[in-house]
């Protein structure tokens, strides 16, 4: 079973105890977090109706909160004596999904259960 999950303007695929690293998400390390589903595959069927998305869950526990590699933004217009050159280190999140839960299915009503035995 895996899900394709959306966070940080980003969609990941995903499966119970994988480890991805995402943009960072506010949380404290051994946190629990929900993303939002997208897309679920449970190996026999496909679902992507977002009310049934919407029952769905991916669980997902922070282990890290770090900075990624250094990024160089260069700047350069040539024969004009122009070149900058900055760099950026982004915050990111680990995260280990714990979870990939389908839709729960609705029990049945007890009054739908009793009436065809009074028949």
């Amino acid at each position: 079973m895996y899900a394709i999950v959306t966070t940080g303007g980003k969609q990941y695929k995903v499966a119970t105890d994988d480890v991805l690293n995402v943009e960072k998400i506010e949380g404290e390390v051994g946190d629990k977090v929900e993303l939002p589903v997208i897309f679920l595959n449970d190996g026999k069927k496909i679902i992507t109706d977002p009310a049934k998305l919407a029952k769905a869950k991916v669980t997902a526990e922070i282990v890290e909160q770090f900075k990624g590699k250094k990024q160089l933004v260069f700047k350069f217009h040539k024969r004009k004596r122009y070149r900058r050159l900055q760099g950026h280190r982004q915050q990111l999140t680990r995260l280990k999904i714990t979870k990939v839960q389908a839709t729960s299915r609705a029990k049945k009503s007890t009054a739908e259960a009793e009436a065809p035995a009074a028949e």
